[in-house]
């Protein structure tokens, strides 16, 4: 079990995105007028998005009571007309401990979804009933509650990346996949460089574990370099990217308290990845959970 402190389409990007979104929450500390309107505007406007699935009265007053609260984190990508996560995290915020925990659950996973009809890989289940269906497989499979959703058009990730000036990252191999050469020890990231960083699988002797472990270190990188922004010009750029590509159940005054109430949980990021035993069911490969895997997962979220 993966535990640490601290060909596919082009456009098959990943959370790294997601997180950006607690930038705002967590670092970057910018407080001009014209960004807090501009803010304010597009995430009460464009991203703002609220699913039936998640009780809103519930998730305030946990904000509000400073509690502990579980968000999902959802990469979509569209393939032939369909569309499916193709990441999916919960970022678990523990302000009691100033901790955060991202534990990330591999799209092949198999459990129940299109509201327990059908046994299936995780990751279809926004295929069946969009973000809704996405928060009910994933309560049902850990037996959680979810707080707040943030999803995320995978081709932003590029200029995100780009706007933010690049990140970097600790590389634990060198090796190639064909287009860049990424050298061991850190590496500086522009957007493209990044997209292939997490994206292949090929050449890492970990597959699927260790592409998760790189989109983990890119979302430390994103989440570093994020709160060093502190230009008005930058911050309203990466709003307005945003706002182009995510949806979220957060407004506005959830994430001021956020701001307030949680952004020390960042001192202390937690990474877990579920693990399981890979199968074929009628040809297709699937990752099953054993009982004390997810069962240890959800104390996790439930009690820290």
């Amino acid at each position: 079990m993966k535990n640490s402190t601290r060909k596919v389409p082009k456009k098959n990007w990943l959370v790294i995105i997601l997180i950006i979104v607690f930038l705002f929450l967590l670092g970057s500390g910018v407080y001009a007028s014209v960004v807090y309107y501009n803010a304010k505007n597009t995430i009460n406007n464009k991203i703002y998005s609220p699913v039936e699935a998640i009780n809103p009265n519930d998730s305030k007053n946990k904000i509000k009571a400073a509690g502990a609260l579980n968000i999902l984190l959802m990469g979509v990508k569209k393939e032939d007309g369909k569309e499916s996560t193709d990441v999916m995290m919960i970022l678990s915020l523990e302000p009691e401990k100033d901790t955060m925990r991202l534990i990330s659950v591999p799209r092949s996973t198999r459990t129940q979804i299109a509201d327990g009809n059908i046994n299936d890989r995780v990751s279809n289940a926004y295929m069946y009933n969009g973000v809704e269906g996405s928060v009910s497989a994933m309560e049902n499979f850990l037996e959680v509650d979810i707080d707040y959703y943030v999803s995320m058009n995978m081709t932003g990730f590029e200029e995100f990346i780009d706007e933010l000036g690049g990140i970097t990252v600790e590389n634990d191999m060198e090796w190639n996949d064909g287009t860049y050469s990424f050298k061991e020890g850190l590496i500086d990231l522009d957007g493209d460089k990044a997209s292939h960083f997490v994206r292949d699988r090929e050449e890492d002797p970990n597959q699927n574990f260790g592409r998760t472990k790189r989109q983990r270190k890119v979302v430390q990188g994103v989440i570093s370099r994020g709160a060093r922004v502190g230009t008005v010009p930058k911050v309203n750029k990466l709003i307005h990217t945003l706002g182009r590509n995510m949806a979220a159940n957060l407004d506005f005054d959830d994430i001021k308290k956020l701001l307030t109430k949680y952004k020390n949980t960042r001192k202390n990021i937690i990474n877990y990845y579920i693990e399981g035993n890979e199968t074929y069911i009628d040809g297709e490969s699937y990752l099953i959970v054993p009982e004390d895997e997810r069962q240890k997962v959800h104390d996790m979220l439930t009690n820290g």
